[in-house]
């Protein structure tokens, strides 16, 4: 009897230790706060390319990546009626050689989504404020001298796009347009487009986008960080006729797709993944959205895994979900993207086929990632991002700024939003 109960005794101890050690297990791989890192080494990589050790000086296209990659350190230019709050003191970002930044409007609460119009006037959309601007560049010299304001007590205002002198936006819980909007910002008619978005939990943003079918892309995020929507618009991206009518869902399993864009024929967009299984999982991912697909989400992440909450959709996962076309470090919350012009260009002709993106930063990351804004050349299938902007993200992991939305103007010049310093910045190419 006695000789049993030991047995008994062993056997429960085993147990009890294999159960300890598959939580620490768990966990380690799972959560951020049992990790141990080098955040100051981190932040370098996060901040700087790495570039190769022997480059081929004698090609010259591979001397030309190198330059692009190689980010060196400058002044961040701030006319004088600029020069407060954050701007009181010089900043300094990371740029490729010749090209250089400056702030182009200051004072905004948290710009978020922007749009050109014709003559290279900027629509903005101020959340924090719940406002649309008109930011005017009268004399062409990079600094916005007016500040209009279109519309005001706009609810979660995130979303502005001008199509055909029309602009359009999108609040948590409807699509707005206003009519015949010339450049004073004076409109004929203000519609209320859709009525009934999901709203009051979860992604509050919502994007909005006219593509090459002249009809109406609402990206809507999830209501949660993983569950299962009751409401089929959620996580998706929902398509209309440009009146607002005729409602489908275009494509869905898209947790939250801030940044939709179409280039060449395709439908772009950056997804954020979702939070609370550790600090590189899962990854960030840029998609091509096609009709009727499913992008995986509640269900997996990347290609094709199972998260750990839904084992029994392995085989739905890698049997029924168009998988990423890129896939980016966690954590870095991609927002806005754009393209470099085809025509009317200023970058050099090396940009071409790069995707642009503002990484707004990470908050469930033991050392910080993002805080900056990357390029990704989509003509390859084995691209990876490649620091283009950088330096909001702080040595010490604390970050003076946020970038949101890239937009290029019809002169082929850079804008970066930017809602924690309230302000909108310019990069142009000085060697042409």
């Amino acid at each position: 009897m006695k000789k049993m109960k030991k047995y008994i005794v062993i056997i429960l101890v085993v147990i009890l230790l294999a159960g300890v050690g598959y939580v620490v297990y768990y966990l380690y791989y799972n959560t951020a706060f049992l990790k141990v890192t080098d955040q100051g080494r981190e932040i370098q990589k996060n901040n700087q390319n790495i570039l190769p050790q022997e480059p081929d000086i004698g090609d010259d296209k591979l001397s030309d990546e190198i330059d692009l990659n190689n980010l060196i350190e400058q002044d961040l230019s701030a006319a004088e009626k600029f020069r407060t709050g954050v701007f009181s003191k010089l900043r300094k970002l990371n740029l490729p050689q010749d090209f250089s930044i400056n702030v182009f409007m200051a004072g905004l609460d948290e710009p978020r989504l922007m749009s050109f119009d014709n003559d290279n006037n900027l629509f903005v959309a101020d959340k924090g404020r719940g406002s649309i601007y008109l930011l005017k560049d009268n004399d062409r010299d990079g600094v916005a001298e007016e500040q209009i304001e279109i519309d005001t007590g706009l609810r979660v205002m995130h979303g502005v796009y001008y199509h055909n002198g029309d602009l359009y936006a999108a609040e948590e819980n409807q699509v707005l347009k206003y009519n015949n909007i010339n450049n004073q910002g004076e409109y004929s008619g203000k519609e209320v487009l859709i009525n009934n978005l999901p709203a009051g939990s979860g992604h509050s943003t919502r994007t909005v986008i006219v593509g090459p079918d002249e009809k109406l892309y609402v990206s809507i995020g999830s209501s949660c960080n993983l569950c299962e929507e009751k409401d089929e618009r959620r996580a998706a991206v929902v398509r209309y006729n440009l009146d607002g009518t005729g409602q489908e869902i275009f494509a869905r399993g898209l947790r939250n797709s801030v940044g939709i864009q179409f280039y060449q024929g395709k439908l772009w967009s950056v997804n954020n993944g979702r939070d609370m299984i550790g600090d590189d999982l899962p990854p960030e991912e840029v998609n091509i959205i096609e009709q009727g697909k499913h992008y995986g989400w509640p269900y997996c992440y990347g290609r094709g895994i199972a998260n750990p909450e839904y084992p029994d959709r392995a085989s739905f996962c890698q049997q029924e979900t168009q998988y990423p076309a890129y896939e980016m470090q966690a954590h870095s919350a991609p927002l806005g993207l754009d393209f470099m012009p085809e025509q009317d260009n200023s970058f050099p002709d090396l940009l071409k086929d790069n995707m642009f993106i503002g990484f707004h930063g990470s908050w469930n990351r033991t050392a910080p990632t993002g805080y900056k804004v990357v390029r990704l050349d989509v003509s390859r299938e084995d691209s990876q991002t490649v620091n283009f902007v950088t330096g909001w993200l702080e040595s010490d992991g604390s970050a003076w700024g946020r970038p949101v939305d890239v937009e290029f103007d019809n002169g082929g010049a850079m804008f970066i939003s930017d809602d924690r310093a309230g302000a909108i910045y310019r990069v142009v190419y000085n060697k042409n």
